[in-house]
């Protein structure tokens, strides 16, 4: 672990040390920093098992969010395919790992032969034979316990696509959660003010009906109602398709999803930080899965290299051997041997090109390391951008929201006092229908940018 946080750190202080240099230090960027809150965001604890990736969805204080991604690490597919996947790159690494330790069999035979000697005639006998049998390769250069680490790094390798797995599941469950919030939001918000503007145009067409406004009044007030209308039925199948994909994701058939705390109440309590240190990255999955596979590599790289030198192997047998079974195990049945030998590869074109196609191989894992390490700043990158600009928005957007919820108010005290029209009185609440729901946009934003981060820094930001 230490070495390979040693080289992905070396890593990314060369690629990141440019883009430092060019960056200088600042605050906050825009003129709402003074409305953040003071202190920052605290620090979290988050290790790298999916027990901490559940813990970590405690950010957003929602209990019905949690029981969600529990669900999906018990029962998904995606998990349980990722978890059979370990456990066969455990076996195979037990199965290179056994190449480097003596090979015992227990063998029995029984056989009826003949054979010619000359004219002496011929000569039948049978022959029951029970041994132990021993094969071994001493493994004086290395060769197969680097075949064996190489193994070993597969299987590392292969528990961080387990990772990343869990890490990928519990980010998009998160995702398609803090959507389908934001689309129960929309929904009220449509819903309320389509209530609203259907109560208008009852008002109206009283008063048309009195002669106190004229039927262009009407038609205006009814158009008005036509577009809250739309929206509810568009949130309503956008909600179904957002509840069937959250089921997907948990693993279970197509149904209704269970509810918890408002998108509102989660974005105001959620805090994120605005910078982390690009170092970070070298725990992410993505990241420590190059790594392994890096070591791995090279381990066959070595492991080639020491298959040009010559192979030492000690094989032997003991056992009883006669030519009736009920003498097996008599005083004069024992049969033994033991022969050590020396294997010399004389081809050795062959092994040299065996040995630089993993010099090759070991050469693109080095390489898809830099491209992982590349990818995975850039993600980063992306990630604090999203966090920064979604929370100045929701900032803006929330200013909006007020002012235009006050200025609602002051056009329906000016039309009830006679002052203007009710035209006025449409276009507040036009402003303000689009501007709740462009809230509910930047709270999800917000939110989902929080997540984005988490797995940027592959599942924590301290």
């Amino acid at each position: 672990m230490t070495r390979t946080l040693t080289r992905s750190a070396v890593l990314v202080a060369l690629l990141a040390a440019p883009a430092a240099a060019q960056t200088p230090a600042r605050g906050f960027f825009d003129s709402l920093s003074a409305r953040r809150p003071a202190g920052g965001a605290a620090p979290l604890a988050l290790a790298a098992d999916s027990g901490s990736a559940i813990a970590w969805l405690d950010l957003l204080k929602d209990p019905v969010l949690v029981a969600l991604v529990r669900e999906a690490v018990s029962s998904s597919p995606d998990i349980r395919l990722a978890q059979s996947r370990v456990r066969e790159y455990r076996a195979e690494a037990g199965v290179a790992s056994s190449a480097r330790y003596p090979l015992i069999e227990a063998n029995a035979s029984a056989g009826t032969q003949q054979t010619v000697f000359g004219t002496l005639g011929a000569f039948g006998f049978e022959a029951y034979r029970a041994t132990a049998d021993l094969s071994w390769e001493l493994d004086f250069w290395g060769r197969l316990g680097k075949g064996a680490r190489g193994a070993q790094m597969d299987l590392a390798a292969e528990r961080e696509e387990s990772r990343a797995t869990v890490l990928s599941l519990v980010s998009d469950i998160a995702t398609a959660y803090l959507e389908l919030r934001e689309v129960d939001q929309q929904l009220a918000v449509a819903e309320r003010t389509l209530a609203s503007r259907r109560s208008t145009l009852s008002l109206a067409e009283r008063r048309l009906a009195e002669g106190v406004i004229s039927e262009l009044d009407v038609r205006q007030f009814e158009a008005e109602v036509a577009g809250p209308a739309a929206r509810v039925a568009e949130f309503t199948r956008t909600r179904a398709r957002k509840e069937h994909q959250l089921s997907r994701l948990v693993g279970r058939t197509p149904g209704p999803i269970a509810r918890g705390m408002p998108l509102a109440e989660v974005a105001r309590a959620v805090t994120v930080p605005d910078s982390v240190s690009s170092l970070l990255i070298g725990r992410r999955p993505d990241v420590l899965k190059a790594e392994r596979e890096i070591d791995a590599a090279e381990a066959r790289a070595s492991a080639a290299k020491a298959a040009r030198l010559p192979r030492f192997i000690v094989t032997g047998n003991y056992g009883t051997q006669a030519m009736e079974p009920g003498d097996m195990f008599a005083k004069n049945s024992e049969v033994y041997a033991l022969q050590g030998g020396i294997s010399i590869p004389l081809t050795q074109g062959r092994v040299k090109h065996q040995q630089e196609a993993a010099s090759a191989r070991a050469e693109q894992a080095r390489i898809r390391h830099e491209r992982t390490v590349l990818v995975a700043l850039g993600e980063v990158s992306d990630a604090l951008i999203g966090v920064r600009s979604s929370r100045d928005q929701l900032l803006a957007q929330e200013v909006q929201v007020r002012a235009l919820r006050r200025a609602q108010e002051l056009a329906e005290r000016r039309y009830d006092a006679g002052i203007s029209s009710y035209l006025e009185v449409l276009d507040s609440q036009r402003g303000l229908f689009n501007a709740e729901i462009a809230l509910s946009q930047a709270e999800r934003e917000y939110l989902v940018s929080a997540v984005a981060l988490y797995r940027a820094l592959g599942g924590s930001w301290e």
